[in-house]
């Protein structure tokens, strides 16, 4: 009889089957109220995180860009605000979240260059070599197998192509990292339970982003799945990282 394989969902160790699951659950419950906690979570922070994602990523028009867990859009339209000839395909797991992006009255604008696609980073429903650009904002720690995610990112890319991640990561200087999850674990599942009625899932969300490899880790995961040319910086002192990586 063989044994499941374990993995991490927030500090508890699950089976690796249940993890999507599990993790479908808890963005099914909050996807209404998600963008609003983003905001009440970072004090609008994550705005400008995102900002600086795209003034890295530079987009141009005629590219094709893979959002991969972008239900509610963010990237998408900041990625086509600057590049308004590219396309986009946004790439979920919950359908619910994707419903939230369609919502949003800049996918009406946009609809002849937004498709929006319920599909597993993991196993991702398009062919090789089929885009230029692929980001994925605060949603790789949440795949089970990270370098399994990495390793479609760079199947789904076309030579020449680039990958960006945006993620929670970790702050250089102890004592400041100690005074941010002081803040994370006493404050954060509390606003979850106030604003959404749900404090589990954003406690989730908290551990979760301890449990993700620092910096150069996961750096390091990157290059292991071929990308060339692998860089990351730091956004707010290292809460959050932007990782970098080419399709040579």
């Amino acid at each position: 009889m063989t044994q499941n394989k374990k993995t991490h969902f927030g500090f508890q160790t699950v089976d690796e089957d249940a993890k999507a699951g599990m993790v479908h659950g808890v963005f099914s419950s909050v996807a209404s109220r998600y963008d609003v906690m983003n905001d009440l979570m970072s004090a609008g922070i994550h705005r400008i995180w995102k900002n600086a994602m795209m003034d890295w990523l530079a987009p141009r028009n005629g590219q094709e860009l893979l959002d991969v867990a972008g239900g509610t859009g963010d990237i998408a339209f900041r990625f086509l605000d600057r590049a308004p000839q590219a396309r986009v395909t946004v790439c979920d797991m919950t359908e619910s979240m994707l419903v939230e992006g369609r919502k949003r009255g800049e996918a009406a604008a946009r609809a002849d260059r937004l498709s929006w696609v319920t599909g597993d980073a993991m196993a991702l429903p398009f062919a090789d070599n089929s885009f230029d650009r692929y980001t994925i904002s605060f949603g790789i720690r949440n795949v089970t197998r990270i370098g399994d995610a990495l390793a479609e990112a760079y199947r789904v890319l076309r030579p020449g192509g680039r990958l960006m991640v945006l993620e929670f990561s970790q702050i250089p200087v102890p004592a400041m990292q100690w005074a941010y999850d002081r803040y994370s674990f006493n404050v954060i599942p509390a606003m979850g339970q106030a604003v959404t009625g749900d404090r589990d899932s954003y406690q989730y969300l908290v551990e979760s982003i301890r449990k993700f490899p620092d910096q150069d880790s996961f750096a390091a995961m990157i290059r292991e799945e071929g990308f060339g040319r692998v860089q990351w910086r730091n956004l707010s002192m290292g809460i959050a990282a932007l990782h970098s990586g080419w399709k040579l």
